[in-house]
Formats: C-alpha cells, structure tokens, sequence
C-alpha cells in the first residue's frame, strides 16, 4: 500500500510499514515544515493514505472540502504510545480495502469509518 506519514507521527511507525513492504512517503524526511493542505494535496494526487495524528486534516477535509484519498487518523493518548503499531498494523490487516475514501479514526478500542466526500 502507498501511505503519506505525517511528520508528527513517531518515525518508528515509519520503519514498520516500510518493514511491511509499505510505499511509505514520510514528511518528515520529504520536506519537513510541509503545510496541512500541500501534504493533503501531496497525499491525494499520489493515491496515498495520509496517516497523522493532526485533527486538523478532519476540518480540512469536512469543513472546507478539500478533497482526500483516505486518512488515518491516530487518537492514542501519551500513556498508550505503545499501541500505535500495533493497532494500525491490525487496522491494514483487517480493512486495508476500506482505507481509500474513509477517514478512519483509530483509537485503543475501535476502528471508527467516516465516508470522504471527495476522493
């Protein structure tokens, strides 16, 4: 899968996917102090799964309709860091087919789905 991490999210999630055999564009590497909309569009016009823990991308994508591919968006508290990985590796493992025209929030408990307007 083609995914587009933002530079927030820890460089270790990064390592996974590529160890995953992922596509994996990271921000934070590409070009650090990269605007909300230019990584959006960035992500969108490749096809790729913009992966963040920025809730700005959901008023990007529902309050000012911009479009999106799909959007994962990480919800963990600083206590449960630990769990990133794992939940996102189980998140490709069971939806992967889901991700492209969703905004998945994902948290310790659930996978929560949104439908993108424009993708």
């Amino acid at each position: 899968m083609k995914f587009c991490v933002d530079e927030y999210c820890n460089i270790e999630l990064v390592r996974y996917l590529r160890l995953g055999g992922h596509d994996v564009l990271y921000i934070g590497q590409y070009k650090p102090g990269t605007l909300d909309n230019e990584i959006l569009f960035k992500a969108f016009n490749e096809k790729r799964i913009l992966i963040t823990e920025d809730r700005d991308f959901g008023e990007l994508v529902y309050r000012l309709k911009k479009p999106a591919y799909g959007i994962v968006f990480l919800r963990f508290e600083v206590h449960e860091r630990h769990l990133k990985w794992p939940r996102l590796n189980q998140l490709i493992d069971r939806y992967e087919g889901r991700l492209k025209g969703h905004f998945v929030v994902v948290d310790n408990e659930k996978f929560r789905f949104r439908p993108l307007k424009a993708y």
